[in-house]
Order: C-alpha cells, then structure tokens, then sequence
C-alpha cells in the first residue's frame, strides 16, 4: 500500500451509499487517504434524505455531484469498494476490492438512512484500522 492510499467508493446512483462512505472516510482521516466516490448510473443529485442524516453527524455533503464511474478512478484506486453496483466496476490486477451489501437509501427517508448511515460509518471505521495497520 503506497503511502497515501487511495480509496474509491462505488455505488448505482453515488447518491446515497457511496456518498455517505466517501464523506466519512474524508472527514475522520482528512487528507490521509485520497478519496473517491463514484456510480454506475450517476443521478442528478445526492438523495436529500442522505444529505439531512450526513448533517446530523456534523458533515455537509449539500454540494457535492453523483459523479460516473471511469476507469481512470478504478485505476487510480488501491482499495475500491463497491456497494451494489455488480460487476459494472473494471477488475485491475493490483487492486483491493471489497464489495459491501448495504441497503439502498435510494427512496428512502431519514428514518430508514440512518441505520444505512450507521452501518457505513462503522464499516469505514473498520477500513480506516486496516489501512492504518498496513501503512505500520
């Protein structure tokens, strides 16, 4: 693992899941990690539900863009982590994949994000510890 990892977040829409991950992985490690989200089928906002339960931890997601999923990101990535989005990520040899099964926020209002929201914080917790302990 290089000395600044990178780690690429992928979900359908990178409006919800995909988001959430990117922004506490950025916000618990700063610029320790480089940090990008991505979808397969972009929509054209971040779910509102989303961005009202990123707020209630503290961390505003309001301005960000469901942005594709390209190689380049993939090839970029040492860790890629894709959260229901199948086999539309690129395989390189090389690269760590994970592929967290999570709920999909998609539709979803706060009550049903926040268990969503929950369980991703906790998983990111959990890559942090193991890049850390890698990088030692």
């Amino acid at each position: 693992m290089p000395e600044k990892p990178s780690v690429l977040f992928v979900c359908v829409h990178n409006a919800g899941r995909s988001q959430m991950a990117a922004a506490y992985l950025s916000h618990l490690v700063g610029d320790a990690v480089e940090v990008r989200s991505a979808g397969s089928a972009p929509a054209d906002t971040v779910n509102p539900a989303v961005v009202e339960a990123m707020a209630e931890e503290g961390i505003d997601i309001s301005a960000e863009t469901p942005r594709i999923l390209t190689t380049d990101a993939v090839r970029a990535s040492d860790v890629v982590i894709t959260m229901g989005c199948g086999d539309t990520c690129p395989i390189f040899p090389g690269k760590r994949y994970l592929d967290w099964t999570l709920d999909d926020p998609a539709g979803q209002g706060l009550d049903a994000v926040r268990p969503i929201r929950n369980e991703i914080r906790r998983r990111v917790e959990k890559l942090i510890n193991e890049l850390t302990t890698v990088q030692q």
